[in-house]
């Protein structure tokens, strides 16, 4: 079995979508909202 250039591309690809998937999971967990509620309302606050 041999590999060539087009095989690593598609795993790449295909690692790329996994990685964002995940990090869209993340961002959008419930347990996390706090957390970026707060971070969002940190410009707003004064010193």
């Amino acid at each position: 079995m041999s590999f060539d250039v087009n095989d690593l591309r598609t795993a790449v690809t295909l690692v790329s979508l996994a990685v964002f998937a995940g990090i869209c999971a993340w961002a959008w967990a419930l347990r996390n909202r706090s957390r970026f509620e707060e971070a969002a309302a940190l410009p707003f606050q004064s010193e």
